[in-house]
């Protein structure tokens, strides 16, 4: 279908204005180790923001005769626009917003590719290096600030949802707003921009005049998740696994509102966290929450859970059923006790450095047919290690159902096949297919859904 487009040359919008030649050259590059083909990506994501579309790949197709190009001036960096969808521009000007996330892309991608050779000795598989990484990422983006009280609540949920659960995250986030806390998403549609709405007026109504809605995203996903306009602070992390880490890290507490694979994927990284015995004693407010149409669906959650981790880690997390007031203040109290135990420890309020993350969920899964067949999903292992393995399981469906290489993928080879011992794949396939019955696995009205995995049988008993 023809979208109308425009060609523009953009001036920088509170973010990076000077690069070095070499990141010029590394941005122009389009070969496969250059950074050309990833900015594009998520510049191009940025510009349809507010689009109704949930396929990476269908946006990049739709928009193959854009480009962007680095044009330096005098007085600094300015970027070339061919091929831009219109519905960024306001009488051929763009929108404010709009380019604070353009030039947040080209400040993240370049920085999170360059800090690595920066830091002596840097390891990509090393956990410390890893978090420094994040630290980093964060702390140039101006996200971690010294002098402020724990106040940021991460919000999870589905950008598949209906308008009636919209509203529900939207209500929350006015009772978070009107006690001064602050929003963090994954910067997409649905339950990521309803607790951002509602708090914006929660603070007019308190007259917060600098209310922070952060979003956290990465490239694999922010074309099919593209920021909502009333983000304000956009950060690019170089890949899931670190997309999450940011959140434990910078969040102060977390609510969880209905969703499909993703929040699953989301759920299980955290109570895999929180399973770990170093982190037994550390409070982290965790509230999942809906309408009272919703309690089937958190009922269906927490057996899951019970199922798979054990009774321990339905001790993580607090379920609120259609009360928003309540839930904000769960979490303003919740948010208190973290305050105390971080004075306690001497541990800053702008970074959770006493969090403990296991190695496995740090390291990068690249979802592909032999890995997500060679999954360890069995009981014989401690119940972090469960819920890392079955996070990995999530978020290759994501891959398949969202992101391009994903759905490029399972168009050539066919769905991911997903394997293991019964007891955790029976109620893993009742889970999912409850998901497809809800359409939480695609927007309504963009197409039919295909699954991009099947469960199958263990070799052993199919033998």
């Amino acid at each position: 279908m023809h979208q109308d487009t425009i060609n523009a040359l953009i001036s920088p919008e509170g973010s990076l204005e000077i690069l070095s030649n070499q990141e010029v050259n590394r941005l122009k590059d389009r070969s496969q180790g250059g950074l050309y083909r990833l900015f594009r990506q998520c510049a191009l994501a940025v510009l349809n923001t507010g689009a109704e579309t949930d396929d990476c790949k269908d946006l990049m197709e739709a928009h193959a005769d854009f480009d962007v190009r680095l044009v330096p001036q005098p007085r600094g960096l300015k970027l070339e626009l061919v091929n831009a969808p219109a519905t960024a521009f306001v009488d051929g000007r763009m929108m404010r917003a709009i380019r604070e996330h353009l030039f947040s892309v080209l400040r993240d991608i370049v920085y999170s590719n360059s800090i690595p050779t920066a830091i002596a000795g840097f390891q990509k598989d090393n956990p410390d290096d890893i978090t420094n990484l994040v630290f980093h990422i964060l702390r140039n983006s101006r996200v971690l600030q010294a002098g402020r009280q724990p106040d940021m609540v991460v919000c999870w949920g589905g950008h598949s949802i209906s308008r009636e659960e919209y509203d529900y995250s939207k209500n929350v986030g006015h009772e978070l707003g009107l006690r001064s806390l602050n929003i963090c998403t994954g910067c997409g549609p649905g339950a990521m921009k309803g607790p951002m709405k509602g708090a914006t007026i929660g603070h007019a109504k308190q007259r917060v005049h600098n209310g922070r809605y952060i979003g956290i995203t990465e490239p694999g996903i922010i074309g099919a998740e593209a920021p909502n306009p009333i983000v304000n602070e956009l950060i690019i992390m170089p890949d899931i696994e670190k997309r999450l880490e940011a959140f434990v890290r910078a969040g102060h507490g977390i609510i969880v509102f209905p969703g499909g694979v993703g929040t699953a994927e989301e759920i299980l990284y955290l109570l895999g966290i929180l399973l770990h015995p170093d982190n037994a004693d550390l409070p982290f407010p965790v509230v999942f929450t809906g309408r009272k149409e919703n309690a089937g669906y958190f009922q269906m959650i927490d057996d899951f859970i019970r199922n798979a981790l054990g009774d321990e880690a339905t001790k993580k997390y607090e379920i609120i059923i259609d009360d928003p007031a309540q839930v904000a203040r769960t979490m303003g109290q919740g948010i208190a006790d973290v305050q105390t135990f971080r004075r306690s420890k001497q541990d800053a309020y702008y970074f959770n450095w006493v969090l403990t993350i296991d190695p496995i969920f740090q390291m990068p899964f690249e979802p592909n047919h032999d890995n997500m067949r060679a999954l360890e999903l069995h009981r014989n292992q401690p119940p972090h290690l469960i819920a890392a393995n079955l996070r990995k399981a999530f978020s290759g469906i994501v891959a398949g159902n969202v992101k391009a290489e994903g759905i490029r993928q399972v168009q050539a080879k066919g769905p991911f096949e997903i394997s293991g011992d019964p007891a955790l794949l029976k109620p893993l396939d009742a889970l999912l297919t409850a998901f497809v019955e809800q359409n939480r696995m695609k927007l309504p009205g963009t197409s039919a859904y295909r699954p991009s995995y099947r469960i199958i049988e263990p070799p052993a008993a199919r033998a």
